[in-house]
Order: structure tokens, then C-alpha cells, then sequence
């Protein structure tokens, strides 16, 4: 049993340096020696894994059985064995391509990104397509597994003492089970002590990043089954909140408007791959594929310091309309995202805009339509509505070009003022382009790039399209990217520009035109609207206006199992409970910490930050997301 085991731990570690290898430039490692060092740490993770996935193996192992040894006994454990390893450490192959979209190690919410798909046969046919090689390896691994396992064989044994023989055996499934449970807790034997969790991982790494090679997948899914972050928190006082978040804005600065409102949010479009947004970034011979951006930048407003306030698609959509950022757990997959919601949209259709949202993928895809329904949007348009299944992509979703043209002649047709919000699709995994474009956008360093000029490109047409229509001139136009995805240049692999999107604010008037460098993020774009509209109500958020003088600019994000709150001078890491770090703002990569340095203006960012994460889950657990309560 104990040879067995040393396998299973074998074969942990050999897919530890695997997802190493596949994710070396995001995962920022120097040498093969700190990859072994964070695999030490590594240990008692795995520990805890193979012990959760491994304890009826294990107990059967052991147990005082006659029969044990017998081939039909050590068969039917050959079984259990490999089904329950073969299907757990499947999970860390999974993140080996998985952690490029994600930046982080899955969590039990890895079924959030397919649980409404229609499709799942067709894209996890795709995925077996285009990842072979991680199929290839894994069913390698497997071969050499089941090799070495059988190399070590269990003979029958006639003529056992009984006494002797159950004595023996239950001292040690005594033992076995004392250091079971200390391996299931981390090593740790202490009552006092908590069980080992996904944040403990922090505790043996110079760069935020390591925990994830600390980690393995198994142990966080397992460490997350049937849990939520979304607890209420009594950190700081509510006048502080009040103070630090002014959670219910109120802005009085502009005339009052009723523009149409069309919003882009561009799937994987990360500030990397435009270059308006990089003239000012430290890297050398940039090169940009986005020519059309490139050009509507230079007559729009544009935010070059901007970040999403979550990881994945459905973080970007209650972020970017609800003003509801996402952080260890989406807001929408929480318990408590059925409830009465103060947004974008609410507003506006109280103002008696007709609503709107588009997106090319089936119906119900990404949780996309549901959470429409609770945000109150008046139509959804998605892949039933287009019905010309000649436009899709045989994948994922119908073309932007097509779609973006079927959104114009839809929008003709709507009475003014109207909420447009689309979410574009066809920068998406697998990468491909329609086969009459093929060869015609550069192929770039990453597969994602072609896709991005395609997306660029569709975006050009859809303007040409509707720069004819009536409504054009009075109108907002904002673009942005749900989150980032395939890295070619280092500066996008630091940790806080694994979350750096483009923040475009366009009006045909030209009176929207230049470019702030300070922080800026998606809960920012609800409350701009509202101030740009002269909406001169109270209404709740967690953003502020990128256009006000009168609010201090500011960050909120998470990674490795941290949230990182900007502001001033400085960031600050925070663990849920207390500071762990603080970084000049300028420190993208969060490489050098000063806590030790600990001044005022720390002080004071630490209950910010505070406030702010006390005031999102106590809100959001209370349903308090409307002025109303």
C-alpha cells in the first residue's frame, strides 16, 4: 500500500512540473531549483489530495481481511485505485491549458464555464482536438502508472495466525488512520490549527504567482466543495464604509441626457493586443493588431490603467453592468444573485429606455441569459434569435462579423433612447477565423491574434454600418474585454496586468477625447454612464466616476487567494483577516514587498480595503444592492 501511495505522490509531482512547463512565462519561475523548492511546499497539499481521494483504498488496504491477498481482491483494488487517481490528478491536465485563460488554479467553480453550455458534446470534442497532446500525455502517464504499479505484486498468503495477524493489522490501520488524518489536515495534528486551505499556500512564496505551482487542482477543488466565500464580515465600523466607500453615489456635475448607450464587451480582448493602449507601456518593438481600435482611440476617451474586476466571462458582466465585481467566487454563482439589483439597466428602463443584450453563442450559454433575466433586460438576442445556423462558427457561436451587422439592423429598428450591451464571442478558444479571411489578419506570436484582428475588424464594419443610422450621433459608445487571455510579452504576465483591459469611451460629438493613466476598472463604467447622463438621483456602487474630480482613483482585484486594493501610492494585499503586502503602485508585479516599511498611508489603505470587502459581502448577503435598501 505505502509503494502504491509513493506512485501516487510520483505522479502529483511529475504533473506539478507539467503544468510548470505548459504555464513557464505566466508562472514566472527562475530556475529548476525554486521549481523543486515550491514542490517541497507543495507537499502536504498533495498530502491532503491523495489522501481524501485515496482513504477507501487505503482502508480496504488494510482492513483484517483474508481475502486481501487474493487476486480477485487485489483486482477489484487495482480498479478502485485508478478510477479514483486517473480521474483526480485528470484535473491538474485540465489546468494545464485551462490556467492560461484563467490565471489561477480551478476551483469547484470550473463548472460555472460549462454547465450552461448547450454544446458540451461539440466543444469538448474540440478541446480533445486542439489540446491532443494533453490527452496524449495523460494516457502516457496512465501507461507508466499502471507499469509501475504492477511491478510490485501481492502473492497469497495460506495459513495466517489469526490472532497475530488482526492484533498487527489493527495497530496499523491505527497508525495509518492517525497519520491519515494529520495528512488530510496538511501535516498539522493540532486542535487549535485549521486544516491547510488554498490561501496557506502564500506562506512559502516570494511572488504571489508561486502559490499556484504550490498548489494542485485536486486540492482545490476538493478544499471548495459545498463552500462560499460570501460570509458576512465585521471588520470596520459603518461609518468608515461610508467614509472609505461612499457605497451610494450621487452626481450633479452634467446637464441631464437621454444618449442610446451601446456597450462592447469584447470577449479576450486584453489591453495587451491594442495599441492605443501601449504607448507608454516599458515594452520594446510592440506591435499591435488592432488597427481599427488603434484609430477610434485617437477620437475617443481612453483609459490605458484599466482593469476587470474578475476572471472569466460572467465576472465581466455583472461587473461591467451591475457595477458587482467577482472575486475568489463569482457574484452569480453565490447563493444570492436572485435578488433585487440596482444596475445599468435598472436605471435606464426607469428612465424609459428600451433594453437590450446580444450575444451570438445559444441561448443560455455562459449564464448569459439568466442573469439578463434578474438584471431586468426588456430582450435578449442570441443564437435562437439570429436563426441562420450558416453563420456559425461550428464551435462556439455565430461570427462577430454577421452578428455585429444583425445587432446594427436590429438597433435601426428600436425607438430611442436604448441600452445596447453586447457580448462578442468569436475571440474565443479555438482560434479560428472564417475560412474567407483566412490568411488575411497576422497571424502573430499566440493563436488568439488572427482572432483579434478579425474582432477588430468586425467592429470597423459594424461602425461603417451604422454611421448612416439615424441614432448614431446620439450615442455612447463603450468598449471593453470581459478579461485577458493567451500572453506574449513578459509585462502581461505580472499579476495585476493579468486582469489589464482596454476602457474606451467614445461619442461622435468629439467632446469625449484624451487619455487618463490612473486606475480605472469595470465598476467604474455604470457610474461614468450615470454621471455623463446627468442622472441626478442617488444610486447604489461600488465604482466612481472615471470622468469626477471629486473621487480618488482606485483598484479592486483578486489573485492567488488575495484581494489587492490600489490607491495612492500604493497596493495593498489583503488575505480576508489583515495586510499581508504592500506594493508601489508602480510594482505591476507585485515583486517587492514593503510591508516592513508600514507608513500612514498604508494604514489607511489596509481599512479601505477593509471597508470595501466588508461592504460587498455584508450588502450583497443582506440584499441591500438598491437605494431602496
Amino acid at each position: 500500500m505505502l509503494y502504491r501511495l509513493l506512485l501516487v505522490y510520483l505522479f502529483y509531482f511529475l504533473s506539478r512540473l507539467l503544468f510548470t512547463f505548459f504555464n513557464w512565462k505566466l508562472l514566472e519561475i527562475d530556475s529548476f531549483w525554486e521549481l523543486l523548492r515550491l514542490s517541497f511546499y507543495g507537499l502536504p497539499f498533495d498530502t491532503t489530495a491523495i489522501i481524501y481521494s485515496n482513504g477507501l483504498f487505503m482502508l480496504l488496504s488494510i482492513l483484517p481481511l483474508y481475502v486481501n491477498t487474493r487476486k480477485g481482491y487485489q483486482t477489484f483494488l487495482f480498479y478502485l485505485y485508478f478510477i479514483t487517481n486517473l480521474i483526480t490528478i485528470s484535473f491538474n491536465f485540465v489546468d494545464f491549458i485551462y490556467y492560461k485563460f484563467t490565471f489561477g488554479r480551478s476551483s469547484i467553480n470550473i463548472l460555472e464555464s460549462i454547465e450552461n453550455e448547450q454544446n458540451k458534446t461539440t466543444l469538448g470534442v474540440n478541446f480533445l482536438v486542439n489540446y491532443w497532446y494533453v490527452f496524449v500525455l495523460f494516457f502516457a502517464m496512465a501507461w507508466l502508472w499502471i507499469y509501475l504499479y504492477k511491478r510490485v505484486r501481492v502473492e497469497y498468503i495460506k495459513g495466517q495466525q489469526p490472532i497475530k495477524y488482526s492484533i498487527s493489522s489493527i495497530l496499523g490501520i491505527l497508525l495509518i488512520g492517525i497519520a491519515g488524518v494529520g495528512g488530510a489536515r496538511g501535516g498539522d495534528f493540532k486542535k487549535t490549527t485549521r486544516p491547510i486551505n488554498l490561501v496557506d499556500a502564500n506562506k512559502h512564496v516570494k511572488k504571489a504567482v508561486h502559490a499556484d505551482i504550490v498548489l494542485n487542482t485536486p486540492f482545490c477543488i476538493m478544499r471548495t466543495i459545498g463552500k462560499t466565500s460570501f460570509k458576512k464580515m465585521d471588520l470596520v465600523s459603518e461609518d468608515v464604509i461610508q467614509e472609505q466607500v461612499k457605497p451610494i453615489k450621487h452626481y450633479s456635475e452634467n446637464p441631464k441626457s437621454r444618449p442610446n448607450v451601446v456597450l462592447f464587451i469584447m470577449e479576450s480582448f486584453g489591453r495587451e493586443y491594442i495599441g492605443a493602449f501601449n504607448k507608454n507601456s516599458p515594452i520594446e518593438n510592440y506591435e499591435s493588431f488592432t488597427p481599427f481600435l488603434d484609430s477610434l482611440a485617437q477620437h475617443s476617451f481612453i483609459f490605458t490603467n484599466a482593469y476587470a474586476n474578475g476572471y472569466k466571462s460572467i465576472h465581466g458582466m455583472s461587473s461591467v453592468l451591475a457595477g458587482i465585481p467577482s472575486f475568489k467566487d463569482a457574484f452569480t454563482s453565490s447563493p444570492y444573485p436572485n435578488q433585487d439589483i440596482e444596475s445599468l439597466i435598472s436605471i435606464l428602463k426607469n428612465e424609459g429606455y428600451d433594453t437590450s443584450f446580444f450575444h451570438g453563442a445559444p441561448n443560455g450559454s455562459m449564464g448569459f441569459s439568466g442573469f439578463a433575466q434578474i438584471l431586468g433586460f426588456d430582450h435578449y438576442y442570441g443564437k435562437t434569435e439570429y436563426n441562420n445556423d450558416a453563420d456559425f462558427d461550428g464551435t462556439w457561436a455565430i461570427w462577430d462579423e454577421p452578428f455585429f451587422k444583425y445587432m446594427g439592423r436590429v438597433l435601426d429598428e428600436k425607438n430611442e433612447p436604448f441600452l445596447a450591451a453586447h457580448f462578442t464571442t468569436s475571440s474565443h478558444e479555438p482560434y479560428n477565423v472564417p475560412s474567407q479571411y483566412e490568411g488575411k489578419f497576422p497571424k502573430g506570436y499566440v493563436p488568439i491574434h488572427q482572432c483579434i484582428g478579425y474582432s477588430d475588424h468586425a467592429l470597423r464594419e459594424f461602425f461603417n454600418q451604422i454611421k448612416k443610422s439615424d441614432w448614431y450621433d446620439n450615442t455612447i459608445f463603450i468598449i471593453t474585454a470581459d478579461h485577458c487571455n493567451q500572453v506574449h510579452y513578459d509585462y502581461y504576465t505580472k499579476i495585476l496586468n493579468k486582469r489589464a483591459v482596454p476602457i474606451l469611451i467614445f461619442t461622435p460629438d468629439g467632446k469625449r477625447i484624451g487619455e487618463n493613466h490612473d486606475f480605472a476598472q469595470h465598476i467604474d463604467i455604470y457610474p461614468t454612464l450615470m454621471d455623463m447622463m446627468g442622472y441626478d438621483k442617488p444610486f447604489r456602487s461600488w465604482g466612481r466616476s472615471l470622468f469626477s474630480e471629486k473621487e480618488e482613483p482606485f483598484l479592486i482585484s483578486y489573485a492567488n487567494n488575495n484581494y489587492f486594493f490600489g490607491k495612492g501610492n500604493y497596493i495593498c494585499a489583503f488575505d480576508g483577516k489583515k495586510a499581508v503586502g504592500f506594493y508601489d503602485k508602480s510594482d505591476v508585479g507585485l515583486e517587492k514587498n514593503l510591508i516592513s516599511q508600514k507608513n500612514r498611508e498604508m494604514e489607511d489603505l489596509e481599512l479601505a480595503c477593509k471597508a470595501f470587502v466588508q461592504d460587498y459581502f455584508n450588502r450583497i448577503i443582506d440584499k441591500r444592492l438598491t437605494t431602496k435598501n
